[in-house]
Parts: structure tokens; C-alpha cells; sequence
């Protein structure tokens, strides 16, 4: 494990794939419009600004979770308030490229 690994910096491909590997559940965060307008397959539709009122929800789910969203701005916001309700998340950025790495 080098130095990007222990600063949370390192492959996220990989986190990526082990987090997949464990039966992770990709919440895309962007709006009902955007998600329409394309998305990963299976991902769940909850936009940024409803995550706070779903986290019981979320929690219920006992499965480590991947935020998306259109540039990764939205899912990293999503994604430190995930973490702060002790849930095991990534960010996985922009969906587009995230769908590439899946």
C-alpha cells in the first residue's frame, strides 16, 4: 500500500471493484431529469438534496454504496454524508466514467 492508498488517494478502480464484488448499491444523486436522460443499470435515483431524509433507508440496506453523478461534485457531497452516518461509501464520480469502470 503506498502513500495515495493510505491518504484515500490511491486506485479507485479497485475500490471500485471491491466494493462491486461485495454487492454494492450505486445511488446516483443527480436529478429525476438528468437520471432519465441515462444512467448506469440497476443505479437507484436519489438526488443529492433527498439523501439526508433516506439515510434509515439507506442503512436498512446493510450494503456498501457507490455515489454518482453528472462531474462527482454531487456525489462527493453525498458521499461525506453517507460516511458521516458510519456508511460504508465511495465516491465513484461522474457516472459516465464510472459505468466504464463497472
Amino acid at each position: 500500500m503506498g502513500l495515495l492508498d493510505l491518504l484515500g488517494l490511491g486506485n479507485k478502480n479497485e475500490v471500485i471493484k471491491e466494493f462491486i464484488a461485495k454487492g454494492a448499491i450505486i445511488i446516483d444523486v443527480r436529478t429525476p431529469e438528468e437520471f432519465a436522460g441515462g444512467h448506469i443499470k440497476n443505479a437507484k435515483n436519489i438526488p443529492l438534496q433527498r439523501i439526508a431524509s433516506e439515510i434509515a433507508v439507506i442503512q436498512k440496506w446493510n450494503k456498501p454504496i457507490i455515489t454518482c453523478c453528472r462531474s462527482g461534485m454531487r456525489s462527493a457531497q453525498a458521499a461525506t454524508l453517507l460516511k458521516e452516518k458510519n456508511i460504508e461509501v465511495i465516491n465513484g464520480g461522474g457516472w459516465n466514467s464510472l459505468e466504464n469502470k463497472i
